[in-house]
């Protein structure tokens, strides 16, 4: 082969207990259009099933898919021996951290209380307990 083959994200899928309730925050969050969801499947709970988010028209970012996970466990950030850790987290791009923290907080999310870099970015924590960065830029 001469040349690797065009590879690119889509869209990355975030677990969680309560994926179409976290679909409704990341769109809100965002202020992205929330495209549509499906209901639990039979015998899942009523929390169940799974939401799509994506990104505005003309905006080249990757789409947001919410599905559930029979045996979510709630991450811990900083990650604490013997407990569920977050494996990835979504950097988020803001023009002023304070007001971006209030936005999120006001969405559902939640404040850390380690924060690392507090001048350069602000860790929150989503409704399902997954970390995500307001970074500066």
């Amino acid at each position: 082969m001469d040349s690797p083959p065009r590879i690119r994200v889509g869209a990355l899928t975030i677990m969680a207990a309560r994926p179409r309730e976290l679909g409704r925050f990341y769109s809100k969050l965002l202020n992205w259009p929330y495209i549509r969801e499906e209901e639990p499947r039979p015998g899942e709970p009523p929390e169940a099933g799974y939401a799509l988010v994506c990104p505005p028209e003309g905006v080249a970012e990757p789409a947001l898919n919410f599905d559930y996970e029979t045996n979510y466990r709630r991450p811990q950030w900083p990650a604490v021996e013997g407990e569920q850790t977050s494996t990835m987290h979504l950097d988020v791009g803001v023009d002023d951290l304070d007001a971006a923290v209030a936005w999120a907080i006001e969405c559902g999310a939640t404040l850390a209380a380690v924060q690392p870099r507090p001048t350069e970015h602000r860790v929150m924590i989503d409704p399902e307990g997954h970390p995500f960065c307001l970074c500066l830029g």
